[in-house]
């Protein structure tokens, strides 16, 4: 089975940003789900920090195909090889809890520091 990518900010089903038309045109909604960890507000986009404390929402996609896919949103992340060190982001596979219970899921890791971040209360980028 193709591994599921899991979003929780602009790339969310109910952000209306080009790159999520794109992956929406791209992939199949699989459902809603959560991950262990907290999310922060970078800009006007989120950062997942996984962790034991807090729940980050977010949609789970299957993708039609995934290395094309998952190459063009590397791109989106900046965090594909060529781009500069350090990257932002990194692509990483999670645990995400959904009604069916756990799957693992591609997700986009914040991978610089959080100091001085505001938290998103929730969890829910959508929702605030």
């Amino acid at each position: 089975m193709t591994i599921p990518l899991f979003v929780y900010g602009t790339l969310r089903r109910g952000f209306d940003g080009a790159m999520a038309r794109q992956l929406r045109a791209a992939a199949c909604y699989v459902g809603s789900g959560t991950v262990a960890g907290r999310l922060y507000r970078i800009a006007d986009y989120p950062g997942l920090v996984p962790g034991p404390d807090g729940q980050v929402a977010g949609d789970l996609f299957a993708l039609d195909d995934p290395a094309a896919t998952l190459a063009l949103l590397d791109e989106y992340e900046e965090c594909a090889a060529h781009h500069p060190q350090p990257h932002e982001y990194r692509r990483e596979q999670l645990v995400v809890e959904t009604a069916d219970g756990p799957v693992t899921g591609w997700t986009y890791i914040y991978a610089r520091d959080v100091a001085g971040l505001p938290l998103i209360a929730g969890g829910d980028f959508l929702a605030g």
